[in-house]
Order: C-alpha cells, then structure tokens, then sequence
C-alpha cells in the first residue's frame, strides 16, 4: 500500500485557517459566504480533520484571504 492510499491515520497536513482568519479579522461565517462553502466544511478543515480538499476550494480560500496554499496548508514537522 502506498502512504496516499492509508486514510487512517494523522497526514502531518495543519491548517492554519484559524490563524488567518484572525490576522485578518474575519469569521468562519464571513469567509464561508465569500467562498461558497459550508461553515460545517471549513471547521473539518480548520480543524485539521479534512481528507481532501479540492483545488477549486483551496483557491477561493486563499483569493479571499489573500495568501498563498503554503500560508494556508503547512507540514508539521
């Protein structure tokens, strides 16, 4: 099995929603309704639970927040 195909355990992926939304002072609410996407959705994904994430996704989320994938999606080491 290649490490892609094990969905079981932690990826070693954080995101940094949290912080970014802070910096910039805005809600979950808020950069829910300018992305398009679920509240429900991004706290999976704010909280670290998130298995995928579609590109489509990721781009709005940094378009609105003005930053970069590698500002919003870290490894941790």
């Amino acid at each position: 099995m290649t490490p892609a195909a094990s969905d079981d355990g932690p990826t070693g992926i954080h995101c940094r929603l949290d912080e970014l939304l802070e910096a910039r002072g805005m809600t979950l609410t808020r950069l829910s309704e300018l992305v398009g996407v679920s509240v429900v959705n991004l706290s999976v994904l704010k909280n670290d639970r998130a298995r995928a994430i579609r590109y489509s996704t990721l781009s709005a989320i940094c378009r609105v927040l003005q930053c970069e994938v590698g500002d919003l999606l870290v490894v941790e080491r």
